[in-house]
């Protein structure tokens, strides 16, 4: 075998008279084939004129002889679209962990979905059977969530209950570069508390990043879409590369995505604002809810306003408008605000008609409307009733008329 080998090595090629080592593949027991590819005989010259196709067909069948030693002495390259079919998901995807999952929660949880992500929900209620029939990992308690470790944890829990939520987290089972977020309505009070550090109430350690935000929206006015909806952020506390700023990207890019307005914008000029708009309309629709207003036959669309407003505003719970007045420090200035501007109108009304009554009783000017005096409305008219009255007996004149009252705002007697 080795004769005939070097034979055809002498043949095929000049280089290979030269004196060279004697082989080794004597003294193995299993020769390897594929360092002996490249000394097959090759044919004569004279045989090698053939026709593209034959000469197509031999290239063709060297490759499929040399597939197999290539694929005995390597390993075969990874295809590339089954490696990014596998690595996409795990280097774009968040995890995304909602705590409190009522009617706020389910809808934003939606919005994450939609953008490809993954979300794991807690919640005291059990909403295991909405999860199960969402493609949602739901579980029942908090640790068990932070056990999986999520990118994100977001909490959409009550103002009211916010604090107590937070301090019950386990850090210790989440990773360090973790972000925890929110959604509540006012802004300064949840970046305080996550920023509560070097105290015995110390909150987050200071590797977690904190991204505090608010949009500008719910289930009833997003129900169509979010798109140029209001979404307002403040990266409290986030790395400046690595991985926490890539997952902080890529969390805010979810609410890009879906179309919304990002606004970026502090905690505290939020809730400046968020007092003189959101806290106000709430408001605003509690003292109409007050009145019992009802719809009427005769509605403006004005008053269609005020009663789409009234209901918006009753459906959130009492909870919500309040935690918008205890937490956030603009509310108090609002309210008194408020105040003020019902009494100024008031006396705007009320001073007005102060000026007409000074002309009708001082200058005896009749007021618009009134009949003139002769006429015959004039002497129907309560004054000269009264005129009548002074004729009768003392008694009877002092007997007030069952069909006249007296109005204190008006000065004057109304007819029945």
């Amino acid at each position: 075998m080795a004769s005939s080998l070097s034979r055809s090595a002498s043949h095929g090629s000049p280089a290979a008279a030269s004196p060279t080592p004697t082989p080794s593949l004597l003294r193995r027991f299993s020769p390897d084939f594929c360092a002996l590819a490249a000394l097959r005989p090759i044919r004569p010259a004279a045989s090698s004129a053939k026709s593209p196709r034959d000469t197509t067909t031999s290239t063709e069948q060297e490759q499929q002889l040399a597939a197999p030693c290539r694929g005995a002495c390597e390993e075969p390259p990874p295809s590339p679209s089954a490696s990014s079919t596998m690595d996409a998901p795990d280097s774009a995807a968040l995890r995304v962990g909602i705590i409190g999952f009522g009617n706020f929660g389910q809808f934003i949880a939606g919005g994450i979905q939609r953008q490809g992500h993954a979300v794991l929900a807690t919640s005291r209620s059990d909403y295991s059977d909405y999860c199960a029939a969402h493609g949602i990992r739901f579980f029942r308690s908090l640790e068990a969530l932070c056990e999986e470790q999520p990118d994100v944890l977001l909490v959409c829990s009550s103002i009211l209950s916010t604090e107590s939520v937070v301090r019950a987290i386990p850090l210790a089972k989440l990773r360090p570069d973790t972000i925890v977020a929110d959604v509540l309505s006012v802004k300064q009070f949840p970046r305080n508390l996550l920023l509560e550090l070097n105290l015995p109430s110390s909150i987050l350690p200071p590797e977690f990043g904190i991204v505090c935000t608010h949009p500008m929206f719910g289930p009833e006015s997003g129900k169509h879409g979010w798109r140029n909806l209001p979404f307002v952020y403040d990266k409290v506390r986030v790395a400046e590369e690595g991985a926490q700023k890539a997952k902080c990207d890529r969390f805010l890019s979810i609410f890009e995505q879906e179309g919304c307005r990002m606004v970026e914008m502090s905690c505290a000029e939020h809730d400046r604002h968020a007092a003189g708009s959101q806290f106000i309309t709430h408001t605003i629709g509690r003292v109409l809810a007050q009145l019992n207003l009802q719809s009427t036959p005769i509605n403006t669309k004005g008053y269609e306003t005020l009663l789409q407003l009234t209901e918006n505003t009753v459906s959130d719970s009492f909870d919500l408008y309040y935690g918008l007045f205890m937490y956030n420090v603009n509310a108090t200035e609002q309210m008194d605000k408020l105040d003020r501007a019902f009494e100024k109108v008031k006396q705007m009304l009320y001073g007005r008609l102060h000026g007409v009554l000074r002309k009708q009783i001082v200058e005896r000017v009749p007021m618009p409307g009134a009949p003139l005096l002769g006429s015959r409305e004039a002497k129907d008219s309560p004054a000269a009733s009264r005129e009548e009255m002074k004729h009768l007996s003392p008694r009877v004149a002092d007997v007030p008329s069952p069909c006249h009252t007296f109005s204190p705002v008006a000065f004057s007697t109304v007819k029945c």
